[in-house]
């Protein structure tokens, strides 16, 4: 288990840019999988982008163009790096570490994108 903690959250303008960051408590080399979901209220939790320990990258199709995910393994840190925001990009985001035997999830961090 990891434990995980978001931030770089707040309020910003559409088209504006933000930069996530989800810092591990441990080692991250090892883990397999590292992404970002997001939440928006109403909403179910849903993929936003992930990284493997590879570095290959997958990204919901509604951020593709605009969002780059990325790991600094010697930081044990993830990135979400946010451009061209649209207020539907407005959600809490949650970083995820994957694992053979299961996932631990981060508390959160909001972003809020003003029209």
């Amino acid at each position: 288990q990891v434990q995980l903690v978001e931030s770089g959250g707040g309020l910003v303008q559409a088209g504006g840019s933000l930069r996530l960051s989800c810092a591990a408590s441990k080692s991250i080399f090892s883990i397999s999988t590292m992404g970002w979901y997001r939440q928006a209220p109403g909403k179910q939790r849903e993929l936003v982008a992930t990284i493997t320990r590879g570095g290959s990258t997958k990204y919901a199709d509604s951020v593709k163009g605009r969002f780059t995910i990325s790991r600094d393994n010697a930081k044990n840190t993830v990135y979400l790096q946010m451009s061209s925001l649209k207020p539907e990009d407005t959600a809490v985001y949650y970083c995820n570490a994957a694992f053979s035997i299961g996932t631990d999830w981060g508390k959160g961090t909001l972003v809020t994108v003003s029209s």
